[in-house]
C-alpha cells in the first residue's frame, strides 16, 4: 500500500499516517508529500471558490438585493 501524507495544523508540518496527531488537527490524506505541503494553499483556493460560487452564496437575496446597508 502506498504511503499517505497529512498536513498537521498543530505542528504546521507534513506527517505520515503513523504519527500520533489527532485527526481533528490534520488535513488529508494526500498521495504525495508535495500535495500535503500545499494543503493550506489548496484549502484557501477551495474556500475562495466556494465563497464566490453563486449556488452557495447565502448573503445575496434571489432578487440581487443583499439587504440594508
Amino acid at each position: 500500500m502506498a504511503e499517505t501524507f497529512y498536513y498537521c495544523l498543530a505542528h504546521r508540518a507534513v506527517e505520515t499516517a503513523d504519527t500520533t496527531c489527532r485527526a481533528e488537527d490534520r488535513l488529508g490524506p494526500y498521495a504525495s508529500r508535495a500535495q500535503a505541503e500545499q494543503a493550506l494553499e489548496s484549502v484557501a483556493e477551495r474556500n475562495e471558490a466556494w465563497d464566490n460560487d453563486p449556488r452557495w452564496n447565502d448573503d445575496v437575496e434571489p432578487d440581487g438585493d443583499d439587504g440594508p446597508r
